[in-house]
Formats: C-alpha cells, structure tokens, sequence
C-alpha cells in the first residue's frame, strides 16, 4: 500500500495554525555548530506543534467530548497544555516508568493521567480502551498527518533562520519530528541533508530502514526516554525512506556528554532525548562540516538527573 507523503503545503498550513500557541524556537550558535531550541517551547518539546495542529482541526463536538493520548511524557505535556489552551478535556495514559518530571508536567497543564504498563503498546491498548468507553478522540503521537505536518513546522523556522544550513540532525523516537521536517526542507528543494539519529539501544528506524518495513523491537533502553518506542509508524517510515539521507546511532555515554556539552558551551537545559543530536554531531567530528544544524528537541529533564549528566 502506498503511503501519502506529507506535503510542503501541509506544512505552511500547520505554520499558520499553530502560531500564538507554539512559539517561534530560537536558532543559536554554539562553538560553530547551530541549536534549534525546541527545549524553549512553552512546554519544553517540539511536540506542542503536532499536538496544536491536530486539536485546532477537530470538529466542534470532538472537541467538546475530549482527546485522549498515549505518551511517555513529552507529547502528553503538548497534548495537555494544547487542549488547555483551547478549552478542551485531555486523558494521557502514561507509563509506569514516565519521569516523574513529565507526569507533573501533564497534570500542571490540567491534564487527567492514567498509568498503564511500560511499553507503548501497553499504554496505547489502555488509551484506546478509554477512547471506546467515554467518547474521546484519539491524538496519536506521531504517525498522523497532522502530527507530522505540525511537527515540520520546525523545518521551516531552520531554512528561514539559517539559509546557510547544508545538513539538520533530528532525533527519532516514532519517527513524527523527522518526517516533518524531511518533508518541509526536501519540499524546498534546497539540497539540504536531513539525518536521523537514534539511541544504540532503541534503533527501530535503524532496524526497519534496514528490513525495508517497519520493524517492532523486543525491547528499547536508553537514557533518552522520549526515543524508546518499540516500532516506528507507517506513516513515519515511509517519509523516512522517501526523504531522510541517513540514520546514526548514538550511545547513552555520548548522549550523557552532549546533555553536558550543551549546558557547558550554549547555557541550555536539554534532556538526553534532545541532546541526542548534538551527540551524533561530536562523534561525526568535522564531517559533519559547515552550516549543521542540530534540533534540541526537549529539555524536560529532573534537576537531579540534570545534575548528574553535567557532573559527568
């Protein structure tokens, strides 16, 4: 089955919906490479732009009725803090090992939490459960359309902010961030590389670009909690096999050391999710070459693990 791709159109159209919600990240310069601040969204995570384009298309009485999600911790916070902004009830279902931070991030947003499980499967199942019995419409976490087109409106800001750039680094977890933003800077035309970067120890777009299909890991581990789904979407890996130039690994050891290098040469709190770039970009050395770019994609982090990852 042939997948619809995303369309720069799309992406323009979200860019429109979302402004007064999600914000504007800055693009900043550290030691010659360049940070898209996604960790400085209201919230603290690119998510808020997906999440804000999905619920600003509902019709009137799905509104009305409430969304539910699934999320260990990131898109949860969007989803609560998007619905808030727009008058809607919000469900998350959350996992057993979600950092606390990001549960308490839900609920100051006004979000109702449910925990179920530890895997996305597992809170997926107990979401769609809730969705069945009390009339809530689902907001996927990244393999939806309007996820994605929300999600490149990141994209968009870099090519605008730096017509320099020449590759963007950009995690993946399901893969929502790097489609969008595959598909607003290949849709521009301008020759720019897009690379994907994954932990050692949840590699599932790594696995399933191999395979040729989405492939569903036994299990994921890593220090970067918001990059631990088992399996990516279809829609997802489909962009990435249309649009994405190469996916990197990483180690939690490098990931650690890139939390610790943003702090110590940018001043910014990043998770480990969103150092995950930074990582690939000191291990590429000086191939990564001039006009890199890479996207910080959260700083939702607990002052104690923060702690720890800049002590080194």
């Amino acid at each position: 089955m042939t997948t619809t791709l995303v369309a720069l159109a799309d992406v323009e159209a979200a860019a429109a919906r979302i402004r007064g919600v999600a914000v504007r990240t800055p693009l900043i310069e550290a030691q010659g490479l360049w940070l898209k601040c996604e960790n400085l969204q209201p919230m603290g995570a690119f998510k808020l732009r997906g999440a804000v384009n999905f619920l600003a298309q509902l019709p009137a009485d799905a509104r009305a009725a409430g969304v539910i999600t699934y999320s260990s911790g990131n898109h949860g916070q969007a989803v609560a803090l998007a619905a808030a902004r727009l008058g809607v009830p919000a469900v998350v279902v959350m996992p057993e090992t979600a950092p606390r931070v990001k549960v308490e991030g839900v609920r100051r947003y006004g979000g109702e939490v449910i925990v179920a499980g530890t895997t996305s499967v597992d809170r997926r199942l107990r979401a769609e459960r809730e969705a069945a019995a009390r009339g809530l419409t689902m907001v996927p976490p990244f393999d939806h359309p309007w996820i994605i087109a929300g999600a490149g409106t990141c994209g968009l800001e870099i090519l605008e902010q730096q017509p320099e750039v020449s590759v963007v680094y950009v995690p993946v977890g399901g893969g929502g961030l790097i489609a969008g933003i595959a598909a607003a800077i290949k849709g521009r035309g301008r020759g720019v590389r897009v690379i994907g970067v994954e932990p050692a120890g949840a590699a599932k777009m790594s696995a399933s670009h191999a395979a040729g299909h989405p492939v569903t890991l036994e299990r994921t581990s890593s220090i970067a909690d918001g990059l631990l789904p088992l399996r990516p979407g279809h829609i997802t890996f489909a962009h990435v096999q249309a649009l994405v130039d190469e996916i990197v690994t990483v180690s939690d050891e490098a990931i650690a050391a890139a939390v610790r290098w943003v702090f110590r040469e940018a001043r910014l709190v990043a998770e480990p999710s969103g150092a995950a770039t930074v990582a690939a970009v000191l291990q590429a050395g000086p191939s990564a070459g001039p006009g890199t770019v890479a996207v910080v994609s959260g700083g939702n982090v607990s002052g104690d693990d923060f702690a720890r990852y800049i002590a080194g």
